[in-house]
């Protein structure tokens, strides 16, 4: 437990000190929030701007978790990772401190963006829904974040990783209805969304923010519950989906992570000369 608690505080103190990353990533959701509910403040119901918000600070936990992993490809190319693996530290140690500061980060982040949202804008009826909200933005931030560390251990480039993140992240949030309903995307792009783990996430967690108690065709109208043929799937069942994701790629990335060669490619060469 001693060397995971290093490895995070280690991995957190590098995160930290590019404040310009930590500058743009909190101020982006905020820009978000405030073109969209802009633009489409007419066109939503009364509870359009926590159903707003809710999407903004999911899609910001998921992109910070991927985001953080990268720190794995910084301590591949750096040699640090290599060494680390040469001493008596397991490599289920290393990723476990990986996914702690990746989950650490995401949730502190979207969390504090949330809190700031909601006080400023509607405010809280019941305290009980911001527990809920932290608990859930830490099961999505350890979820995504160990999607982030299968990716960069499959990657090992960080150019690539960069090009391959955007290539993730755009897509899955945008076909997630966080920004905008599914409802009123043509119908081959709605079937697409419905194999997006991002979709169950994002249903998952309005069904926690909305705090509203509704009935499945209230929930199915507002799309934060899905009616595949007469079946509805609730915001509940859509949780279950996440964490079952999380589950595989906890899985995945154990599994990468054990077998994986961490040899720095540009050590290798100069070595060879």
């Amino acid at each position: 437990m001693s060397v995971i608690y290093s490895l995070f505080i280690r991995n957190l103190r590098d995160y930290t000190r590019d404040n310009i990353r930590l500058l743009v990533i909190t101020l982006t959701p905020f820009a978000f929030i405030y073109v969209l509910s802009s633009i489409f403040k007419n066109q939503f119901a009364s509870y359009s701007l926590s159903y707003l918000i809710a999407g903004v600070s999911i899609a910001t936990v998921f992109n910070t978790s991927l985001n953080v992993a990268s720190a794995v490809i910084d301590d591949i190319g750096s040699g640090f990772l290599k060494e680390i693996l040469a001493s008596p530290i397991s490599r289920l140690q290393v990723i476990m401190g990986h996914i702690l500061t990746g989950s650490t980060i995401a949730t502190v982040q979207g969390f504090l963006i949330y809190l700031i949202s909601m006080f400023t804008y509607l405010g809280f009826e019941e305290w009980h829904t911001i527990i809920l909200v932290f608990f859930s933005m830490v099961m999505v931030s350890f979820v995504y974040s160990t999607l982030g560390i299968l990716l960069a251990v499959t990657v090992k480039n960080f150019q690539t990783y960069q090009v391959v993140e955007q290539a993730v992240v755009i897509p899955l949030i945008f076909l997630s209805g966080a920004y905008l309903p599914i409802s009123i995307f043509p119908w081959f792009l709605q079937y697409i969304s419905y194999l997006n783990p991002m979709t169950y996430t994002t249903m998952f967690f309005r069904g926690i923010v909305l705090e509203e108690t509704m009935t499945n065709a209230e929930m199915v109208n507002i799309g934060i519950a899905l009616d595949i043929n007469g079946f509805i799937l609730t915001p509940l069942m859509s949780g279950l989906i996440v964490f079952l994701c999380g589950v595989l790629f906890m899985i995945l990335a154990i599994r990468s992570f054990q077998h994986a060669n961490f040899t720095s490619p540009q050590r290798s060469r100069k070595k060879r000369n």
